[in-house]
């Protein structure tokens, strides 16, 4: 399949550009799909809750009554998760949500990803640009070269741009990556894939 090579201020070039087989016009995988978007969230998530379980809860550790003889049932110390003020039962701690996912299985959930945005129709090939300074206002003209001023966005370009990336910066619906920073949330978050015509190589790089 080709694309079109656009310029940035929305006119088509007379340029085609030829995609990777092997990378945007594979067989979807849901499941690795699903499996990458989990491990993504799950290291996102900060794990800091935390409660007081019994033994961290301050306060006396005698019995608050005889064991017997009382007609009533056995109670322990004041810090019982049954009283007020009292110790949390199996309460959260704090903890690491991550976990390892194969090489292979995330390279085929970003193909797919991909895929299934040809498919959609929702990747648009750049020419390579360059801002003179950071300006908020070119990023903006150029979403509304595009009809994207109201959509989620994401720009690939092939390595850093400071100009670039923070005259997105305070665009919500907005995000600008390196290629290599590539992932599949990102794909799918996006209704619309702008790549920069250079990272289209490395790209192939990563997940050919």
């Amino acid at each position: 399949m080709e694309l079109v090579v656009y310029k940035s201020n929305g006119e088509e070039s007379t340029r085609k550009i030829k995609l990777n087989k092997a990378i945007f016009e594979v067989e979807p995988n849901d499941h690795a799909i699903w499996l990458d978007t989990r491990q993504i969230m799950a290291n996102r998530r900060q794990g800091t809750h935390s409660s007081k379980e019994r033994n961290a809860v301050s306060g006396s550790s005698r019995k608050l009554k005889r064991q017997k003889g009382t007609g009533t049932a056995r109670v322990g110390d004041i810090k019982n998760p049954l009283f007020r003020g009292g110790g949390r039962a199996f309460g959260p701690e704090p903890r690491d949500y991550g976990f390892k996912l194969n090489k292979k299985v995330k390279k085929l959930a970003r193909r797919s990803a991909l895929s299934y945005k040809v498919l959609d129709k929702e990747i648009v090939i750049l020419e390579d640009f360059h801002f003179d300074e950071p300006k908020t206002k070119k990023f903006l003209e150029l979403l509304g070269h595009f009809d994207l001023m109201d959509k989620k966005t994401l720009l690939v370009l092939p390595e850093s741009d400071e100009n670039i990336q923070l005259s997105a910066r305070n665009i919500q619906k907005a995000k600008v990556i390196n290629a290599s920073s590539l992932n599949t949330y990102d794909i799918l978050n996006a209704n619309k894939l702008l790549i920069a015509e250079s990272s289209m190589k490395e790209i192939e790089k990563i997940l050919a």
